[in-house]
């Protein structure tokens, strides 16, 4: 398959941002999306930004996310579900070079190895050295800890 993309000159461009809402945005990291934003555009142009949120989110945190770029995606189920699929979808069905997840959880190294396994990079945005799983920076190709 890999020979018919380079035949059709699949050129993957861009990073696809995907943040744990509920992992990040915690009083004890006090992670600004901006901050976010540039730690994945320092790979790439950002071609697509989402927040991840449970459905119990603060209408007032949906307005200023949306207000900063991002697209906001809320959940009745498990926010880290619904971005694991989303990401994995997004690196089947899209163009991307870099796929980057601001997260402290691990539920997400699948999902980087499938990126691997599709040609697309990885980059793991930890909110902060507290907040950093060692597991996820070892999946990725590379890794940001914020505030370092």
């Amino acid at each position: 398959m890999d020979w018919v993309r380079r035949l059709l000159g699949d050129r993957r461009e861009g990073v696809a941002l995907f943040v744990d809402g509920p992992n990040v945005l915690r009083e004890e990291f006090d992670v600004d999306l901006d901050d976010v934003r540039a730690a994945a555009a320092a790979s790439g142009r950002v071609v697509a930004a989402r927040l991840y949120l449970n459905e119990e989110a603060p209408g007032s945190l949906i307005r200023a996310a949306e207000a900063h770029g991002f697209e906001v995606i809320t959940t009745s189920g498990d926010v880290d579900v619904k971005l694991a699929v989303d990401a994995a979808e997004f690196v089947l069905r899209n163009r991307v070079a870099t796929i980057a997840v601001a997260s402290r959880d691990t539920d997400f190294k699948p999902a980087f190895e499938l990126a691997g396994r599709e040609g697309v990079r990885t980059l793991a945005i930890a909110p902060g050295s507290y907040g950093r799983s060692d597991a996820l920076r070892s999946a990725a190709d590379e890794s940001v800890t914020l505030g370092e």
